[in-house]
């Protein structure tokens, strides 16, 4: 998948793919919907596929100062929308320049004028320009003018609830990991590069591997089933996501501890699925205490992960089975 980090300057070979547009955090199932139809009417008229998304997320342009939750920073954005076969993905600058476009002149400037659109694909509550006035109406009376079609997805969902990044989020937030994944297409992940931790896992004789989490990304803290993959190998993990309170520590970490895995990971990139909540964090009076309960976490994560192996709800997903399946651990 080609990926242009412009929207002036163009180069003509890629200009006139069929382009869904929007911000696509979390890549769920009904952002899928406006994917698809774009990868179909590219098929059918011969052209690229392709998105548009926008870094910073708006959300965080207008509001630095607060924490966003967001599903999938942008390298795993990218990983998403490659699994999904789209030939190319614009990353476009959300700028002051961009905030101050009207709705007209995003149509005109950015879409059809710099990306050389031949045909939108948007979900049903896409918005755009200054203020966010511009509605798809609009913009398909807009492309009629310029001469790119315009195609509105209809909302997507399950049991009378639309698919939703923010009802995601909330989910995440109270530990309903399987709920999320049901709207997701695929298992929620963090994805990052080992970063050193404070030792204490190992101490205990957990030794874990520690990765960052994005500002904003408040999942409920407690112990979680995990299973981490590494250079096309997948490994089951009893995972921590919290601030350590047994150590009087503040700052949330997540950290995983590999079951039947003897190596260092140091400063390698891993994805960590979160599979299923164990229990809330709490406060333990010893670090002996800790560690004894430690291995009750274990030992269910191990449960709840062989059963998942065995019959994974997540397969029967485009997208989950898009993204492959790493070799089994050895």
């Amino acid at each position: 998948m080609d990926i242009v980090r412009l929207w002036r300057g163009v180069p003509p070979e890629i200009k006139g793919a069929v382009l869904a547009i929007g911000n696509f955090d979390g890549v769920h199932r009904g952002h899928q919907e406006v994917l698809s139809e774009a990868t179909g009417i590219a098929k059918r008229e011969g052209r690229r596929s392709g998105a548009v998304v926008f870094e910073p997320h708006p959300r965080e342009f207008f509001a630095p100062e607060i924490p966003f939750f967001r599903l999938t920073p942008l390298p795993l954005k990218l990983q998403l929308l490659e699994a999904l076969g789209l030939d190319q993905t614009f990353v476009i600058e959300f700028d002051r320049e961009l905030a101050s476009l009207s709705a007209e002149a995003f149509a005109t400037e950015v879409v059809a004028k710099g990306l050389g659109a031949s045909h939108v694909v948007v979900g049903h509550d896409f918005s755009y320009g200054k203020g966010r006035t511009g509605t798809t109406d609009e913009l398909a009376a807009l492309g009629r003018v310029l001469g790119f079609g315009v195609d509105v997805v209809a909302p997507v969902g399950a049991g009378g609830a639309t698919f939703s990044s923010s009802r995601i989020r909330e989910h995440l937030r109270d530990g309903e990991v399987r709920e999320a994944a049901d709207q997701l297409g695929y298992w929620w992940r963090v994805r990052g590069r080992v970063g050193e931790g404070a030792g204490r896992g190992k101490g205990l004789g957990f030794p874990t591997v520690n990765l960052p989490l994005e500002p904003g990304q408040d999942v409920r803290h407690g112990i979680y089933a995990m299973r981490v993959d590494h250079d096309g190998r997948r490994y089951h993990a009893a995972g921590y996501v919290g601030a350590r309170p047994t150590f009087g520590e503040g700052e949330p970490v997540l950290e995983a501890y590999l079951l039947d895995f003897a190596g260092d990971l140091y400063r390698q990139e891993v994805e960590a699925e979160f599979i299923a909540f164990l229990r809330p964090d709490e406060t333990f009076a010893t670090p002996e205490a800790l560690a004894a309960q430690m291995r009750e976490d274990c030992d269910r994560a191990r449960t709840v992960l062989a059963k998942i192996d065995a019959d994974d709800p997540m397969r029967r997903f485009p997208l989950a089975r898009a993204l492959g399946k790493p070799k089994p651990s050895t």
